[in-house]
């Protein structure tokens, strides 16, 4: 069921002195980092290059990974055990949460139309049943803030972190979370759902199932899935808290049991309280391509996606977040030898942004956003070769007739990645931990000004 959402019509006239400083200054940057290729491109006659009118361009950040200080969830805790999973603990991460507005209107100022970011369920419901008005009212003024300066809002309400209390009881597999997390819903969005433009109940849902199928080195030689679930009893006996779960450690049966039951609460939720706020989730997936011989590809997009594809064709739009491509034999092979690779392990491979678009959306037969694609680098002009190579693609897939609605990029900053703490570089923007300085990439004025002339 395709359900059209709509453009939101709240862009208000913007100040263009200063953008107008950036627009030359990105278009400097573009020219002089993409190179003859890129030069030549744009004085050779070609098909039209601009995108539809509306089309929704961003960046994304998450609250624990850029908020710092999230004292009360589940993930702080672990950060802190003796034997942490974590390189090294969030600490005040990007504090994003004093610096927002500054970095709200540098993203308005770069030329983007939107922000995707998520709310913290630990700060907003600290406790059990306890929820905290001054800590809602903060999310209303980062929301408020996207307004004035026109951005479009995308907003996650749950984005891996959790509640201690929560995950104490056994996070999604508790048989009460579905409930406890429409009831978190419903709250938030009575208090802040005006002012939201395009929600999302869970960010990546499938990944326990995904970790299962993915080629990632790690210390010890065991797959990913493995290795995680090989920790969990040291974690529980670390915390003292024998019913412990949570998002990454889990039963993935029961855990996406629990995400699947506490989506559509969760759905429900929000409908209740704004039954017209467009309400999805994001996926997490990989371009999936079969390896020559005895590949398992139908099986793999049956066990990680399946589930998730038939609950989209029930949403309003569907989120897709992809990075590279995955060679599928009986698991996920290693990348091609030689292929260059991001800072996680993962291929250069710009094209999994046209592939998983046109599958989603063919799949599901709803309206598609692009919520997270990017690469982990040092390089910036590797981001940027990255970047048009992403684009390029995504408008060949609209061009065609897709219905996208929308690119959003990870990372708007240089942040926390879970257990690999600081290290991969995903960010358009790079951030000093001492100072807090932000320093904007030529990445962020490239991006931009595709964002601001709604074309490539």
């Amino acid at each position: 069921m395709n359900r059209p959402i709509g453009s939101p019509d709240n862009l208000e006239t913007r100040e263009l002195s200063r953008r107008e400083l950036l627009r030359k200054a990105a278009l400097a940057a573009a020219a002089g980092l993409a190179g003859e290729a890129t030069l030549a491109a744009t004085s050779a006659p070609a098909e039209p290059k601009s995108f539809p009118k509306g089309f929704l361009w961003g960046a994304a950040t998450a609250a624990h990974q850029v908020e710092g200080n999230n004292l009360n969830s589940d993930l702080w805790a672990l950060e802190h055990l003796p034997q942490s999973a974590f390189r090294e603990p969030s600490g005040d991460a990007c504090d994003h949460y004093h610096l927002y507005p500054q970095d709200i209107s540098m993203l308005a100022d770069l030329g983007f139309n939107s922000y995707r970011f998520s709310l913290e369920w630990a700060r907003i419901e600290p406790e059990e049943g306890s929820f905290s008005r001054a800590e809602l009212e903060h999310y209303r003024r980062v929301l408020a803030t996207c307004k004035e300066h026109g951005l479009t809002t995308l907003v996650t309400y749950s984005h891996f972190s959790l509640p201690r209390w929560f995950a104490w009881k056994g996070g999604w597999q508790n048989a009460t979370a579905p409930d406890l997390f429409a009831r978190f819903c419903e709250r938030a969005t009575k208090h802040l759902g005006d002012l939201v433009d395009y929600a999302s109940t869970l960010n990546e849902p499938d990944i326990p199932q995904l970790f299962a199928w993915l080629y990632l080195p790690t210390p010890s030689g065991k797959p990913l899935n493995e290795e995680i679930l090989d920790a969990w009893p040291r974690i529980r006996q670390q915390l003292n808290a024998p019913e412990f779960a949570n998002f990454f450690w889990g039963e993935p049966r029961k855990v996406r049991e629990g995400l699947l039951a506490s989506h559509a609460k969760g759905f429900t939720a929000m409908k209740s309280a704004r039954n017209n706020m467009p309400v999805g989730f994001n996926l997490a997936i990989t371009d999936d391509q079969p390896a020559p011989t005895d590949s398992h590809l139908a099986e793999k997009r049956a066990a990680v996606y399946g589930p998730w594809l038939e609950t989209a064709k029930k949403c309003d739009y569907l989120g897709v977040q992809m990075y590279s491509r995955s060679i599928v034999g009986k698991k996920d092979l290693p990348p091609p030898e030689g292929a260059e690779l991001n800072q996680m392990g993962g291929e250069f491979y710009p094209e999994c942004v046209e592939h998983v678009v046109r599958y989603t959306a063919k799949e599901t037969g709803v309206p598609i956003i692009v919520t997270e694609n990017g690469f982990a680098t040092t390089d910036d002009t590797r981001r940027i070769a990255y970047y048009q190579g992403a684009l390029a693609g995504l408008k060949r897939a609209v061009d065609d007739g897709v219905d996208v609605r929308g690119y959003i990029t990870w990372s708007l900053l240089d942040n926390f990645e879970w257990m690999l703490s600081y290290f991969p570089k995903f960010g358009i923007v790079a951030v000093d931990r001492e100072t807090q300085k932000r320093t904007i990439k030529p990445s962020a004025t490239f991006l931009g000004n595709v964002a601001r002339n709604n074309s490539l």
